[in-house]
């Protein structure tokens, strides 16, 4: 390999970048704009459910339950309605996704230590959703029937019994449990790839159909030279997107970074290589400008958003997909990045997922090296 040749066709590959700051511009701020939209609308968290109340008793028990519910910061009490057809309209609306019903005798049977059951409605369409609002609910209410059971105690035995059983939960590595902090760190992987493979996938392709690709098979460039000095300015933008990216995480979304720097760099330059060669690998085949475009974005953006669980957990897929998940890069990325991230974790407990992404980037590098021929046809 000519490393004056080499550079002859990286400083040609940089001035046709920096000639069109459009795509350059775009190419330097849309995984911000990606990490923005994703990072503040794509949320799991189940916060503010509305909440209807139909309060039956209207009894100082039935509002203090009631109130358990407004103080919750997982519900929010949309107004209280007088009938199954009121609540039932404001879940067909939209306006509400729960009813909580308070039979007429709540108070009652409460006062009299008697045994007495609320009714919940849900809307099921979104079943994850419910599912938690549901949990929940159902916390709320065994807190409260805890109390009433140890009052009842109290009154009886002239003390507060102690509990048998007392969960202490603490959670580790989100203590707040914010969804952010669980998504930030993959949605860069998600974005990184699609980027890189879409930048360079249109390189090789455009030659092709400018017409240009025909003077560089006529020079003395051979066929790794020319891919290499393709390659080097899109790294280059690569790497200041993945720069950007960090801080956007660190300081915008407060993501904290409990791992090693150096290790984040080393990883991610390997990632990086790997999915600007698979853009590449695309360009040489497809030949056209629209069919890379196409072919990157369907073989990177759907199975790293997909299958390299960003998203979804990989656990829960059928067996079938669950194989194919291990033919995407971006799902040993994304559990780096969580480690690095969350964890703080080392190579010592990474090394498998690392040495999986230097086999990527070595296998995208040979193949987009050995892909490309010197021929018309």
């Amino acid at each position: 390999m000519n490393p004056v040749r080499l550079w002859a066709v990286a400083r040609k590959e940089f001035i046709h970048v920096l000639r069109d700051p459009r795509a350059l511009g775009i190419s330097i701020f849309l995984p911000l704009v990606l990490l923005l939209l994703f990072g503040y609308a794509l949320t799991l968290d189940v916060d503010r459910v509305p909440l209807v109340v139909w309060d039956r008793s209207g009894t100082v028990q039935s509002r203090d339950l009631v109130s358990r519910f407004e103080g919750s910061r997982y519900f929010s009490l949309v107004r209280r309605v007088g009938g199954y057809g009121e609540a039932e309209e404001e879940i067909d609306h939209g306006r509400a996704m729960m009813a909580l019903v308070v039979p007429v005798d709540f108070g009652r049977k409460v006062a009299a230590d008697r045994p007495v059951q609320v009714q919940i409605l849900a809307d099921g369409s979104d079943a994850n959703t419910a599912t938690l609002a549901l949990g929940y609910a159902e916390s709320i209410v065994r807190g409260y029937s805890q109390e009433i059971v140890l009052e009842q105690a109290r009154r009886l035995t002239g003390r507060v019994p102690a509990i048998p059983l007392e969960l202490r939960p603490r959670v580790w590595f989100n203590t707040d449990m914010q969804s952010r902090i669980f998504i930030v760190p993959g949605l860069i992987a998600v974005i990184i790839m699609l980027i890189a493979a879409v930048l360079t996938s249109l390189t090789v392709a455009r030659e092709w159909e400018t017409g240009t690709m025909e003077q560089l098979i006529s020079t003395p460039v051979r066929g790794p030279e020319l891919i290499l000095g393709k390659l080097m300015p899109y790294f280059a933008v690569g790497v200041l997107d993945l720069i950007l990216s960090v801080l956007a995480g660190r300081y915008l979304f407060e993501v904290p970074m409990r791992g090693s720097l150096l290790l984040l760099a080393a990883v991610s330059a390997v990632y990086l290589v790997g999915a600007l060669c698979m853009g590449i690998l695309i360009s040489s085949l497809a030949k056209t400008q629209l069919l890379a475009s196409q072919m990157a974005f369907t073989t990177t953006f759907l199975p790293a958003f997909l299958l390299s669980g960003f998203m979804f957990d990989i656990a829960n897929m059928p067996k079938a997909l669950q194989v194919i998940t291990y033919l995407v890069p971006a799902r040993y990325f994304v559990t780096i990045l969580r480690g690095l991230y969350l964890k703080g974790m080392g190579l010592s407990e990474l090394w498998l997922e690392c040495l999986l992404m230097v086999v990527f980037g070595a296998a995208m590098l040979g193949l987009a090296v050995t892909s490309f021929k010197k021929r018309l046809v």
